[in-house]
């Protein structure tokens, strides 16, 4: 596992139940604001899905986004933790957290 990715891993297991998070949120924490894609390949490549919980990061338009075990299955997790959910949108305003800058 590169240091990037175990960056990205670390932040996100920091987004708790019933928040979410975005791309280029995890992006800017790690102080890399152009690498939303790359966060979005490391979180694909993510060892422990059940553990480290990238079902909790979405788009920056509020889409759920991709997931390794599909979207609806993400937006069933999301759901099921009370982030509420409409038009395939997660309402940032209510439920996105701010991430602390990464080192």
């Amino acid at each position: 596992m590169s240091e990037f990715q175990s960056r990205v891993l670390k932040l996100v297991s920091m987004v708790p139940r019933g928040k979410v998070t975005t791309y280029k949120e995890l992006a800017l924490a790690l102080g890399r604001p152009r690498t939303c894609r790359a966060v979005g390949n490391a979180l694909a490549r993510n060892p422990n899905p059940v553990i480290i919980p990238c079902h909790r990061v979405v788009r920056s338009d509020g889409k759920i986004g991709g997931y390794k075990f599909g979207e609806r299955k993400k937006a069933k997790l999301l759901l099921m933790e009370g982030v509420m959910i409409k038009n395939g949108k997660v309402y940032l305003q209510n439920f996105l957290t701010k991430l602390p800058k990464s080192r």
